[in-house]
C-alpha cells in the first residue's frame, strides 16, 4: 500500500509541475515539446540525485528519443524555472535533483563511493535566525555539505579517511 501512495505522489508532483513548467515556457516564448515534457517526467517519477550522462542513458534505455543537446537545454530551462537545483559536490560532475514540492534538506556526501545522503536539520534554521539578529543578513538560501565516510565503507574497512582539524 505504502508503494502505491508513493507512485500517486509523485504522479500529482509531476502533474504540479508540469503546469508550472508550460507557464514558464509560455512566458519565456519557448516551444513546449514532447522531447521537454519526457525528461521533465523522467526527472520527477524518479528518487534522488543524478547527473546529466546518467539521465540520458536512462531516458535511451526507456526508448526515449532524446538528444544530449536537447537534454542540456532543457536542464537550463528547468534551473531557470527554479523546478531543478544544481549541485556541484567536489570534483565529481555536477549532479541535479528537483526542487519543487521537496523539504528543504542539506547532504553528506562520502568520499569513497559518493553516496549522497540526504537529511533535514531543523536546527540550520537556527542558524539563519542567528545571521539575520546578529549581523542583519537574509539569506535567501543556503547549502551544507559534509564531506567524509558513510557507514558502509567504514564497515568495509575502506575507510583511510582521518578528519583533520
Amino acid at each position: 500500500m505504502e508503494k502505491n501512495a508513493e507512485i500517486q505522489q509523485a504522479v500529482d508532483n509531476y502533474d504540479a509541475v508540469k503546469q508550472i513548467f508550460t507557464e514558464y515556457l509560455n512566458r519565456t516564448k519557448h516551444r513546449k515539446t514532447p522531447e521537454r515534457y519526457s525528461i521533465l517526467k523522467e526527472i520527477y517519477t524518479r528518487p534522488g540525485h543524478f547527473d546529466i550522462e546518467t539521465l540520458y542513458i536512462r531516458m535511451k534505455n526507456n526508448r526515449y528519443r532524446v538528444s544530449r543537446a536537447t537534454l542540456y537545454n532543457t536542464m537550463e530551462l528547468l534551473l531557470e524555472s527554479g523546478l531543478v537545483v544544481k549541485h556541484q559536490f567536489g570534483q565529481s560532475s555536477a549532479q541535479y535533483e528537483k526542487c519543487l514540492c521537496f523539504q528543504p534538506h542539506d547532504h553528506a556526501i562520502c568520499l569513497k563511493c559518493r553516496k549522497v545522503i540526504e537529511f533535514c536539520e531543523p536546527r540550520v534554521g537556527e542558524i539563519e535566525k542567528t545571521l539575520l539578529q546578529t549581523f542583519g543578513f537574509r539569506a535567501s538560501s543556503h547549502s551544507l555539505v559534509f564531506y567524509g565516510i558513510c557507514e558502509d565503507c567504514s564497515k568495509d574497512g575502506q575507510a583511510d579517511f582521518e578528519k583533520k582539524d
